[in-house]
């Protein structure tokens, strides 16, 4: 829940923004455009038209994150944050759209020479005040867009620092202009309109790519996988699926675990993924689980011995008290030694077993094989997603993988003996 609540803070704090950059964004418009026109400057009106544009782009952005920041319903059970990706689409609209006004103006500009007799004084301060406006409202939006994760508003910046150098074009047209210099400043213009284009081709396709559900971070999806592929319980990851949904994503998984695993073991391991997923990445507004038995015929056994003689190695009586363990992995037809373990803490009074799982469990096991276990041990391998089964002293760790394989072991329902019989004497 509270997670949630951050994230709408955030949205809100977004649309905050967006509207108070759309009020100064009008005021500059319409200074621009009043000036413009009472000193009869052609360019200082086409950069009134550029704010004119910024202005509904500034504005729908601020109205797709107000919609994102609306609560779900029956009607859309997953919110409306794809109304601020519809709306980034839009502002790249308006980047273009932009971008080809300025390149005609430009264009224009290459021929013809705007005669100013007097010195256009307020027009270069209404210029210059515009640079310094827009430097402070892109600061703004980019921080918030950051902050919410809104792509409309981080758009919104960049068209806004993109206006700083536009405005100084426009101050440089001006004076220019008044100077009576051909060229340079239409040059300078059709320069800045194609970087406009492009950066207004560049949101449309992002828009377009996150409404199609395109996979937009496969850095992020891989990162993933490697923290669900840690979590012990699962036994592997066989797809994540990552959509931008507005300003956050959504997850879609497929993780295997054993077959054995009990059904509501099996809703605890999805809860805990679904967790570390979500409190690793703010921008994750929710994940989806989905288990599956682990088709792998590959399992990982830990078996405590007497002695280290391979496969031919004797069972102990007890798991905590053995002086070795034999870890192996085991296929339908082979079993593979994967390593032994020597007990370091044999001559300690206390939880010996939970000692030695904390020891091994790096090892991502998925049985153990034991002639007796004590309770804490017990509850804590079953924590851990570990199936134990009983068997008899003395068998060699060849004979005991022949019983396994053959049907001819029993799971260990509860621990062989309470805490008190654990401890060494």
């Amino acid at each position: 829940m509270g997670i949630a609540k951050g994230r709408m803070e955030k949205l809100k704090r977004g649309q905050k923004v967006a509207f108070i950059a759309a009020f100064f964004t009008l005021f500059l418009a319409i200074a621009k455009g009043t000036v413009g026109y009472l000193f009869n400057s052609k360019i200082l009106l086409a950069d009134a038209f550029h704010s004119a544009a910024d202005l509904l782009a500034i504005f729908a952005s601020g109205f797709g994150l107000w919609l994102a920041g609306k609560k779900k319903s029956a009607r859309f059970p997953y919110g409306l944050y794809k109304a601020e990706t519809l709306v980034s689409f839009l502002i790249g609209i308006f980047i273009i759209w932009a971008g080809i006004g300025m390149l005609k103006e430009g264009y224009y500009k290459l021929f013809h020479i705007t005669q100013v007799e007097e010195f256009p004084a307020l027009p270069l301060v209404v210029s210059g005040i515009s640079a310094i406006a827009a430097f402070f409202i892109a600061r703004k939006e980019q921080a918030a867009g950051r902050e919410s994760n809104s792509q409309s508003l981080i758009a919104n910046a960049r068209e806004s620092f993109l206006d700083i150098i536009t405005s100084m074009v426009v101050l440089a047209g001006i004076w220019l202009a008044f100077l009576r210099i051909p060229h340079i400043e239409g040059v300078i213009i059709v320069l800045i309109s194609l970087l406009i284009f492009k950066l207004g081709i560049e949101n449309v396709w992002m828009s377009l790519l996150a409404l199609m559900d395109a996979n937009l971070g496969p850095e992020l999806q891989f990162a993933i996988e490697k923290k669900i592929n840690e979590i012990y319980g699962v036994k592997g990851t066989s797809e994540v699926k990552i959509r931008q949904s507005g300003p956050f994503k959504m997850v879609e998984c497929k993780i295997e675990t054993s077959p054995t695993l009990p059904l509501y073991r099996a809703h605890e391991l999805a809860d805990k993924t679904e967790d570390l997923i979500t409190k690793s990445y703010e921008d994750i507004e929710s994940v989806f689980i989905h288990l599956e038995p682990a088709k792998r015929n590959v399992e990982s056994v830990i078996i405590p011995v007497k002695d280290m003689n391979g496969l031919d190695s004797k069972v102990h009586a007890h798991f905590g008290r053995a002086p070795y363990y034999i870890i192996l992995r085991l296929t339908d037809k082979d079993a593979e030694i994967e390593d032994f373990y020597y007990n370091e803490f044999l001559n300690e009074k206390k939880h010996i077993g939970i000692k030695v799982i904390k020891a091994v469990i790096k090892y991502k096991l998925d049985m153990l094989f034991t002639a007796k276990i004590g309770e804490l041990s017990f509850y804590m391998l079953k924590e851990n997603f570990v199936d134990i089964y009983k068997i008899a002293e003395d068998l060699t760790v060849a004979e005991t993988v022949n019983k396994y394989r053959n049907g001819q072991l029993e799971k260990v329902p509860a621990p062989t003996h309470s805490i008190e019989e654990s401890q060494v004497k």
